[in-house]
């Protein structure tokens, strides 16, 4: 992976130049959706329904090889934005079903359950300062990880409202550095810590020690599955324990409020649940 460095200033503007060259060349696919709500206290959770093409897509086998596919070892070159110092590289999500939604990926393997690490956290708040949205990380299989090689998450503010998430509604005031605390809007396993102010020296740091901070807080074993959410302002942590109930399969946009379905009648399905419920039934237990 060669790329050009990317710096934050330039992160937007080469999101939306390689979108465009992605999209005529059919490097990139979006997955087409129909866009639902499903309103929550004072917010709406999003759930996404795959339309029929897509859905037909998504049931094609893979094709039998001795080693399972790594498409982030050789990453299409069409999909790259650059390198991001110290050891990733950023790209599009190939088959997306959120507009202008980032990877960041490790250049040399890491396993997708390893535990995240400074070098990530700077990554990422180089990537933040660029695009003030939401980046997510899904710990493992069963937090709903679709790739072994370790990769971190990025999309735009999702709202509604200005906010980077529909959860986003529904936090209490944030903790000081140092402190985590349980939403009681939540009622699904999870702890909260606050960043401080964005733009202080050190960002990567402080993301890692509020990161480390929620582990200890809940528990976790260091290959335990898990869902984090990260802001410029707060990070969301959610310990899984199955990657699906109702045959929907939940990952931490899940989380963040933000659902995919397959069909019509799942949508139902979480509808008359709720999916508050939903996330509850996926989520792992608070120590």
């Amino acid at each position: 992976m060669n790329a050009a460095s990317l710096p934050p200033t330039a992160l937007w503007h080469r999101t939306l130049a390689v979108t465009r060259h992605a999209l005529e060349t059919g490097a990139l696919q979006p997955i087409a959706t129909e866009a639902r709500t499903l309103p929550i206290a004072n917010t709406a959770f999003q759930v996404r329904v795959l339309g029929r093409v897509a859905l037909k897509e998504r049931k094609r086998p893979a094709p039998s090889q001795a080693e399972p596919f790594n498409p982030f070892a050789n990453p299409e070159p069409d999909l790259v934005l650059g390198d991001v110092p110290p050891a990733h590289v950023c790209l599009l999500n190939k088959f997306n079903v959120v507009e202008h939604h980032l990877l960041l990926v490790t250049r040399a393997f890491e396993p997708q359950d390893a535990l995240l690490t400074r070098a990530d956290f700077d990554a990422l708040s180089t990537c933040l300062e660029g695009l003030d949205g939401l980046a997510f990380y899904n710990a493992g299989e069963t937090a709903g990880a679709s790739q072994r090689h370790k990769h971190l998450q990025l999309v735009p503010p999702l709202g509604p409202d200005g906010y980077r998430a529909p959860v986003e509604a529904l936090l209490p005031t944030l903790p000081g550095p140092g402190r985590v605390i349980a939403a009681e809007s939540l009622p699904f396993a999870h702890l909260l810590a606050g960043l401080g102010p964005w733009g202080a020296p050190g960002q990567g740091e402080r993301m890692l020690a509020a990161y480390r901070l929620l582990r200890e807080a809940m528990g976790l074993g260091e290959h335990a599955p898990y869902n984090l959410l990260v802001t410029r302002d707060w990070m969301l942590l959610v310990p899984r324990s199955r990657a699906e109930h109702l045959g929907v399969n939940v990952n931490a946009l899940g989380f963040a409020g933000s659902l995919l379905v397959r069909t019509p009648e799942q949508f139902d399905a979480v509808a008359a649940l709720g999916p508050l419920e939903l996330l509850r039934q996926v989520a792992g237990v608070t120590p």
